[in-house]
């Protein structure tokens, strides 16, 4: 079996990988960028400043695939998201190519479509609408994606991940967006194991029946979740609804109200 990297592991995806993939006999090795605690006495570790060649050539010599999970998750000032999300992703590529990575599998977000209305169902060629700079930047991460396959070779599958918590959904939007932890492996292991894909695009969700996307569209890697958040619905609805009335409109939810900028404010533009 062929070794996986694994960056990001210290966050709660990554722990969640970390050991699953691990219990599932995948030989990892997994890279965050504070010391992580070891798992065992053999496990495989690096840690560091992606943005750093010498940390990535650490993490990629004699790997086959990269799931790239680090970086800044949550909307911050744009010189942070930059640094996290843009710079250190390219070392990152750059250090698949100088290694032969055959494949990056690169953590997107639902937040690259947080502007769409909630009533909008997406396909997996929807246009890119983030809802900040976080957004942003994992649309620019797709992009990457795509021309390090058609320019390097480097297979690229961009996870569009929506709520992945561990743990059961908590409120109405994440009936619509929440990826539970069997399907969540289920999905890494498609990304790992699924023949020749060049580069393509999933929907990192369950099985939801109030989803945002159009599951029954076919995905490339084989990827079909089971899981389903309408199990938690009627606990979910019997609560009231603490999210705004801009964060109800759009499937972004809270990151579309940040820096939102009302209608009766805007020159000419829409609500």
């Amino acid at each position: 079996m062929s070794k996986i990297a694994l960056s990001g592991a210290g966050g709660i995806v990554g722990s969640l990988l970390r050991t699953g993939l691990r219990a599932r006999g995948h030989d990892l090795r997994v890279a965050g960028f504070e010391p992580l605690v070891p798992l065992s006495p053999d496990e495989d570790l690096v840690h560091g400043d992606l943005r750093e060649p010498a940390v990535v050539d650490r993490l990629l010599a004699g790997t086959e695939v990269l799931i790239h999970l680090a970086g800044t998750s949550v909307e911050k000032p744009l010189p942070e998201i930059i640094d996290n999300n843009l710079r250190a992703l390219v070392e990152v590529y750059e250090g698949a190519r100088r290694h032969g990575v055959r494949r990056v599998v690169f953590a997107s977000s639902n937040h690259a479509f947080g502007m769409y209305p909630v009533e909008q169902k997406l396909r997996l060629d929807s246009e890119f609408r983030p809802d900040g700079f976080y957004g942003l930047s994992k649309a620019w991460g797709e992009a990457m994606g795509r021309l390090y396959w058609d320019k390097h070779g480097i297979e690229g599958i961009a996870l569009r991940i929506g709520t992945c918590m561990g743990r059961p959904p908590e409120n109405l939007r994440q009936l619509s967006t929440w990826l539970g932890t069997e399907d969540m492996l289920h999905l890494i292991e498609r990304c790992i194991a699924a023949p020749a894909v060049g580069y393509t695009a999933v929907w990192g969700i369950s099985n939801n029946r109030r989803a945002y996307y159009d599951l029954s569209q076919a995905n490339a890697i084989g990827y079909r979740p089971v899981q389903d958040a309408e199990d938690w619905a009627a606990q979910i609805l019997a609560q009231p609804d603490t999210a705004d009335a801009v964060a109800r409109q759009f499937q972004g939810g809270a990151f579309a109200s940040h820096d939102y900028t009302p209608a009766h404010l805007r020159r000419g533009g829409a609500a």
